[in-house]
C-alpha cells in the first residue's frame, strides 16, 4: 500500500473494513462471556453492500496480513490489540473474560482462550508478531499473562496513515532533492537502479551500493534519483547516531526491515565524519551494512572495502568543466539573472572554482541577493524593481566564499593586502612571479580550449618553489599572488601534517588537497624543508616511507588544479629529481644596499609621521626585508610612546633591540652619522 494509493474513498472504505473486523473480535469476546457459540455475521449498521470499493480494493489489514504472511490467529491478535486503542468497550470486555477487573488489556492467555485456531507457536520471539515488532509485550508475571499492545506504527498503518516510526525518525532524515542531475551523474543513478532491479528478480539479497568521492551534495542527489526511479522512499542516516549496543542495534535493524516492507524504503549511510577511534561504532556500522535486509547506499569519501556482502562502488567526480558551464547557464535562465558576457565570465569561473550543482545555484542566489541589497543601499526604493544584473566581480567574491575549504587544524587562512609595489625583487624574479599568475589566469584556455588536458592529466598542476633566507619576501610574494588573482591563501601547518606514523602524513596531505580543490585556493607549504629533503638511500622501512611521503605530495601537487607554493631556506637540500617536477623556482636573494634603501622607502605607511629619515643611511643596516619591517614597527611604537614623529633616533633604538635578538653586534659603520 503506497501513499499514492490512499484516496479519500479508499480511506473511508478502509476505516469501515477495519471497524467491522474489530467488531467481529468484539462479538467473539461477548460470546465467550455469555458462554454462547460465536457465529460470524456483519454488525447491524454495516453490511457488505456498504463498501463502495471495487473488487480490486485491498484494505490495510489485508495488505499487512499478506506482507507478513499472518495466520488467522495472528491477525485476530492484532485486531484484539487494535480494539483496545479504537473501541472504548474493549478494556471492560477483557476484564470480564479474565474475571479480574484489573486485567483491562489483552494477553496471550486471553487470545488462546477466545480466538479461533489458537497456536502456541506464535508466542515465540522468532514468530512474526514479535520478530517484526507488530506487537509489544509489557511486564507481567508470566509470558501468557503479560499485557499485549499493538505497535504504534502498525496501528497507524491499519488506519491508513503512513509515517516513519519515531525510533527511526530520531536517527534519520527524509531526503528529497528537486534538482536535475548532470549527465555523468545521471548515468551513475541509472546504473545503480538497474543493478537493484536485476538483483531483485533473482531473489537474492540486494548488493550494497557505494558512492565514493568528495562531492557529498552530488552523492546525495545521485542516491535520491536512483531510489526515486524504482519508487523507494529515501532516508539518510549519520553513523554517529547509530546505537552501539547489540539490543539497540538489532532493534533499529528490525524496524528498518519492517519499514521496507510497509513502505518500500532505502537508507543512505553517511560514513564520513565518524570517530575512527570508536571501535564499538565501527562494529555497529559493519554489522548494519552486512546484515540489514533492505536497500542500502553508502556515501563516503574513501572507499569501504568489501567484506562478506556484495559491494558495488561508483566513483562520483565533480561535474566536468562542460557540465559546470551548462549548470551556470541553466541556473541563470531559471533564476532570470543577466550576466555580463556570460560565456567568457562562466569560462573564467569554471577555470578557478570546481562547484557542484547545488553550490552553483546557491552562489547565484547569494550574488543576486547581495546585488539587490546594494541597489537598495544606493537609493532605490523598496517598491522599485532592482534589475537582476550581475557582473563577474559580483559572482567572483561569492564563489570564493561558497568554495572556501574547511581545512580545520591543518591550515590557516592568510590575509592578503600586499601589492607588487611592496615587493622589492630583481626584475627577473618578478617576471617569474608574473608568469605564474598568468598561467593561473589562462589555464582554461590552454588546458581545455587548446587541448593540452586531453593528452594527459599528469603535470597540469601549477607549482612554485620560493627559496631564500628568512625575511627575504617569500611569504609576501605568495600574498601578492593571492591578491593579484583574488584567491584565498592558506598556509599549511606542517607540524600538524607530518606524522611519525606510517601513512598518516599522506592522509593529512590528502585532506588538504581534497578540501582545497573545490575553491582554487593557493596552498602555501611554508618552510617545506621537512618534506623536501634529499631523497635518502633506502636502508629500512622508515627511509622508504619518507620517500613515499614526498612522492605522494608531488603527485598531488601535479594534479592540483590551483597553485601550490613551497618555501625553503635551503634550496640545496632539495633533491634535483623533485626540483624537476616544480614548474616555477624563484630565488629570493639577500637584498643589497640599493634594495634595502628601496625597502626603507616603502616600509612606512603614508599616514605614518616621520622626520628627517635618510634611507641611504638606513640601508647600511645589513638585514633582510623582514628585519627591516620589525625595526620599523618597533620604532613606530617607541615614537608613539614619546609623542613624536619617527626619527633616526627611534630607528637606532629599535635596531639595537633587533640586533640583540639576532645575536649580532650593531657595528659603527652601519649607524655612523645617524644621530
Amino acid at each position: 500500500m503506497s501513499i499514492s494509493q490512499i484516496t479519500p474513498q479508499w480511506y473511508q472504505d478502509n476505516q469501515n473494513h477495519l471497524m467491522w473486523e474489530i467488531k467481529r473480535i468484539k462479538k467473539r469476546l461477548e460470546s465467550f462471556i455469555e458462554g454462547k457459540q460465536y457465529t460470524q455475521e456483519f454488525p447491524d449498521h454495516i453490511s457488505a453492500e456498504n463498501f463502495s470499493h471495487s473488487q480490486t480494493f485491498t484494505s490495510a489489514l489485508e495488505q499487512l496480513c499478506y506482507i507478513f504472511k499472518l495466520s488467522e490467529f495472528e491477525r485476530d491478535i492484532l485486531l484484539l490489540c487494535a480494539g483496545i486503542e479504537l473501541d472504548g468497550s474493549f478494556p471492560g470486555l477483557c476484564a470480564q473474560v479474565t474475571g479480574n477487573r484489573e486485567y483491562t488489556y489483552p494477553t496471550f492467555s486471553l487470545a488462546l482462550s477466545t480466538l479461533e485456531k489458537p497456536n502456541w507457536g506464535i508466542l515465540t520471539p522468532d514468530a512474526t508478531l514479535r520478530r517484526s515488532h507488530l506487537i509489544e509485550i509489557g511486564a507481567g508475571s508470566s509470558l501468557t499473562h503479560s499485557p499485549l499492545r499493538i505497535d504504534e506504527r502498525i496501528l497507524h498503518y491499519l488506519t491508513g496513515n503512513q509515517y516513519l516510526d519515531q525510533r527511526l525518525s530520531q536517527i534519520s532524515l527524509p531526503l528529497n532533492i528537486q534538482e536535475n542531475l548532470v549527465k555523468s551523474h545521471l548515468q551513475i543513478a541509472v546504473e545503480m537502479a538497474q543493478i537493484w532491479c536485476l538483483e531483485s528478480q533473482t531473489g537474492q539479497t540486494l548488493p550494497v551500493l557505494q558512492l565514493s568521492g568528495k562531492d557529498n551534495a552530488s552523492q546525495r542527489a545521485i542516491a535520491f534519483i536512483c531510489c526515486n526511479k524504482i519508487n523507494l522512499s529515501t532516508y539518510i542516516i549519520s553513523v554517529e547516531l547509530l546505537p552501539t549496543d547489540a539490543r539497540g542495534l538489532n532493534l533499529i535493524k528490525s524496524l528498518w526491515e519492517r519499514e521496507y516492507v510497509l513502505n518500500p524504503t532505502a537508507i543512505l549511510l553517511e560514513i564520513d565524519g565518524w570517530d575512527n577511534g570508536d571501535v564499538k561504532q565501527l562494529v555497529a556500522i559493519n554489522y548494519l551494512i552486512e546484515n540489514i535486509q533492505i536497500p542500502i547506499i553508502i556515501l563516503t569519501q574513501e572507499r569501504r572495502s568489501q567484506r562478506n556482502r556484495n559491494l558495488i562502488t561508483f566513483d562520483v567526480d565533480s561535474p566536468t568543466t562542460e557540465e559546470q558551464r551548462s549548470l551556470w547557464l541553466d541556473n541563470l535562465d531559471a533564476l532570470n539573472i543577466n550576466l555580463d558576457t556570460p560565456d567568457d565570465s562562466i569560462n573564467f569561473l569554471t577555470s578557478h572554482f570546481n562547484l557542484s550543482a547545488p553550490a552553483i545555484r546557491t552562489t547565484l542566489l547569494k550574488a543576486n541577493l547581495k546585488n539587490q541589497e546594494n541597489g537598495y543601499q544606493q537609493g532605490a526604493k523598496q517598491s522599485q524593481t532592482i534589475d537582476s544584473h550581475l557582473t563577474l566581480g559580483n559572482l567572483w567574491e561569492v564563489c570564493r566564499t561558497q568554495a572556501r575549504p574547511r581545512l580545520d587544524e591543518l591550515a590557516q587562512p592568510m590575509e592578503t593586502k600586499a601589492g607588487w609595489d611592496d615587493l622589492v625583487l630583481p626584475f627577473e624574479q618578478k617576471q617569474v612571479l608574473q608568469q605564474a599568475a598568468n598561467q593561473i589566469r589562462q589555464r582554461t584556455k590552454v588546458y581545455q580550449e587548446w587541448g593540452f588536458a586531453g593528452k594527459s592529466k599528469r603535470g597540469l598542476g601549477i607549482s612554485a618553489l620560493f627559496a631564500g633566507a628568512s625575511g627575504t619576501g617569500k611569504t609576501m610574494a605568495a600574498e601578492i599572488l593571492a591578491q593579484e588573482l583574488k584567491l584565498d591563501l592558506y598556509r599549511i601547518d606542517l607540524s600538524a601534517v607530518v606524522s611519525k606514523y606510517i601513512g598518516e602524513t599522506e592522509k593529512n596531505l590528502g585532506k588538504v588537497f581534497d578540501a582545497a580543490e573545490t575553491g582554487g585556493v593557493i596552498l602555501l607549504f611554508d618552510e617545506a624543508d621537512a618534506l623536501f629533503g634529499k631523497r635518502s638511500e633506502v636502508k629500512d622501512s622508515h627511509d622508504r616511507h619518507a620517500n613515499m611521503e614526498v612522492a605522494y605530495l608531488l603527485q598531488r601537487m601535479e594534479a592540483y588544479p590551483g597553485l601550490s607554493i613551497m618555501t625553503t631556506n635551503l634550496k640545496g637540500s632539495i633533491d634535483q629529481a623533485f626540483l624537476r617536477r616544480i614548474r616555477f623556482i624563484v630565488q629570493f636573494s639577500f637584498p643589497d644596499k640599493s634594495q634595502r634603501a628601496e625597502i626603507w622607502q616603502r616600509v612606512f605607511p603614508k599616514s605614518t609621521p616621520t622626520k628627517d629619515l635618510d634611507e641611504s643611511k638606513l640601508a647600511r643596516l645589513n638585514v633582510s626585508g623582514g628585519n627591516i619591517r620589525n625595526i620599523a614597527i618597533n620604532a613606530a611604537f617607541i615614537a608613539a610612546e614619546a609623542g613624536q614623529s619617527i626619527s633616526m633616533e627611534h630607528i637606532l633604538q629599535s635596531a639595537k633591540s633587533e640586533y640583540m635578538k639576532m645575536e649580532r653586534p650593531l657595528t659603527d659603520i652601519e649607524v655612523r652619522g645617524w644621530v
